[in-house]
């Protein structure tokens, strides 16, 4: 297991993310998706996903709704302006971490958190696309659970 970029994503994540801060479309934002460990695929498998309904069709699933989980939403107001840092020849995306609050074991184990892009508020899975994966294996014990982001980001383009 390792953090990704889905196929789909490769080459679109800076844009994605800059299309959420700059609200175009309106109502666009960033999901973040906890995926269950039990069933989970191998990231040879997710990686060829194209969508959040596609993520979820095999026998990975997302971690039920309920007992302290649900879906984040991030909306333009919790991101930084999207720029590139030309001294190092990257861009560097950021999120804040992420809280759930009191999760109870009934949600069972959590092996990955996806960054997905969701076009417009009323956007099915069918039309979330997701971004990045990356491991974040954790057993629910009723206390809250954070998602530290790393300092550099959850995502960094560079040139090929």
């Amino acid at each position: 297991m390792a953090d990704f970029t889905f196929n789909i994503a490769l080459g679109r994540s800076v844009e994605l993310v800059n299309r959420v801060k700059t609200g175009d479309p309106a109502g666009c934002s960033l999901v973040v998706v906890a995926l269950a460990t039990s069933g989970l695929e191998s990231d040879a498998v997710l990686r060829d996903k194209d969508t959040l309904a596609d993520l979820v069709s095999g026998t990975t699933n997302e971690v039920p709704v309920g007992n302290g989980y649900a879906r984040k939403s991030i909306v333009a107001a919790d991101l930084n302006p999207v720029v590139p840092d030309d001294a190092n020849d990257r861009t560097d995306l950021d999120i804040p971490d992420q809280t759930w609050t009191s999760v109870l074991p009934a949600s069972g184990g959590w092996s990955k958190l996806v960054i997905c892009y969701k076009p417009a508020g009323s956007s099915t899975d069918a039309q979330i696309v997701p971004m990045t994966a990356h491991d974040f294996v954790i057993v629910p014990d009723g206390t809250d659970i954070v998602a530290q982001i790393s300092a550099a980001g959850f995502f960094r383009a560079t040139p090929v």
